[in-house]
């Protein structure tokens, strides 16, 4: 598995930082107009031909053009990719006569619009041909990257100091780099962990005020400096986007989350069941606030870090397990009033996302379409961890 380490470039003169930002304009200029000519294209290949190339004019040097125009290609294929399944899927089911399924997904590709991504963020990938890292140096850095091969004769040698990130990464470093105005970062090749066979399961909670809770009773807590997720975010609600205060506290929340994940202990735990939330926003009005709350983030890391120890990950649906009482199974959405979770029948009550991350632990049977659609949840039912057992409704119990 592949895992990347970012080093500042915060140690080179103002020449070199302007020719850094010199390259990384025409940089993204070439890309952005790449991808305006591959946009409308049918099929995109991976490597452009120089009937595409030779329409730029651009003074960055031939082997820089074909490197961005590789770069605009994996972003146009990446834009693409879903439409192409759906279309893909679509003929399959016509070819499999389930026409039902295929007239509903045809719904859904023809109101699914693909619009031309934003890159002007993209950042330069580098590959070995450009770059020269030289970490064996008798200077006052740890490294010297020289990136050449760029256009007007444009070499730059940039210091930069590892971190303790960079030093604590095992693997083998690539030689390849992806640029930044601000720093450098470097791909690791790091060999897969044999799966842990031994071990209990846990179930994780993923929550805006509580960033993990699980299964064993863990949960996170604010960190040495008074500051919890929920906290920062409200800070974060109140920054004006784009602003340099803003981006800074991005940087914390991404912080406070890492450091969160680092605090967990993984010992002894062979499997992780995480809630997979999709279309969390889709169609529904958000406060600012929540707006800011980067589930995606957790779940990446928490993800990364189980692939480095061994942790076998399985994403469960979260349907109804904040609802689900984890003691006697009932299911009513009156159970859970904010951070309490209390059973309006066995009286069971607990912290509402302890008990979700306990239900999340448990084997639990699918449940059926139709208590979904008539949303049986309003009036309760049972929904039981042994799955010979059905689940039925309260009345039916009763």
């Amino acid at each position: 598995m592949i895992r990347s380490s970012k080093l500042s470039i915060k140690f080179s003169n103002k020449y070199k930082i302007k020719n850094i930002n010199l390259f990384i304009d025409e940089y993204q200029s070439v890309v952005k107009q790449f991808v305006k000519i591959l946009w409308d294209e049918k099929e995109v290949p991976l490597l452009l031909p120089k009937e595409i190339t030779s329409k730029l004019s651009s003074w960055l040097s031939a082997r820089a053009i074909q490197c961005a125009g590789k770069q605009a290609s994996g972003i146009v294929r990446g834009a693409k990719r879903k439409q192409k399944k759906r279309l893909w899927k679509i003929n399959d089911f016509i070819k499999k006569g389930m026409f039902k399924k295929s007239r509903i997904l045809q719904k859904i590709y023809n109101k699914t619009l693909v619009s031309m991504p934003d890159i002007d963020n993209v950042c330069p990938e580098l590959d070995e041909r450009f770059v020269k890292q030289d970490f064996q140096n008798q200077t006052s850095f740890d490294g010297w990257i020289t990136l050449s091969s760029l256009g007007k004769k444009l070499s730059i040698c940039i210091p930069v100091k590892k971190t303790k990130h960079f030093n604590q990464i095992q693997g083998q470093k690539l030689k390849g780099i992806r640029l930044s105005r601000q720093w450098i970062a470097f791909n690791f090749d790091i060999p897969e962990s044999e799966k842990r066979t031994e071990g209990s399961i846990l179930g994780i909670d993923i929550g805006k005020k509580t960033v993990i809770s699980c299964s064993n009773g863990v949960r996170s807590k604010e960190d040495v400096h008074g500051w919890t997720l929920d906290k920062i975010i409200d800070k974060l609600s109140r920054k004006k986007k784009g602003s340099k205060s803003f981006k800074r506290t991005q940087i914390h929340r991404t912080n406070h989350v890492n450091w969160t994940i680092n605090q967990f202990n993984f010992n002894g735990v062979k499997q992780i069941n995480i809630e997979r939330i999709r279309y969390l926003r889709k169609g529904v009005r958000t406060s600012r606030k929540l707006f800011h709350w980067t589930y995606t983030e957790i779940f990446d890391k928490l993800k990364f870090k189980s692939e480095e120890l061994g942790v076998q990950v399985l994403e469960t649906n979260p349907t109804y397990t904040s609802q689900r009482c984890s003691v006697c199974g009932w299911v009513r959405k009156d159970n859970r009033k904010g951070k309490i979770f209390k059973c309006t029948t066995c009286g069971h009550t607990q912290d509402a996302d302890l008990n979700a991350s306990l239900n999340l632990s448990f084997i639990l049977p699918s449940i059926p379409r139709e208590i979904r659609l008539k949303q049986k949840n309003r009036t309760g039912f049972y929904w039981n961890v042994s799955c010979q057992e059905p689940i039925v409704s309260g009345a039916q119990k009763a």
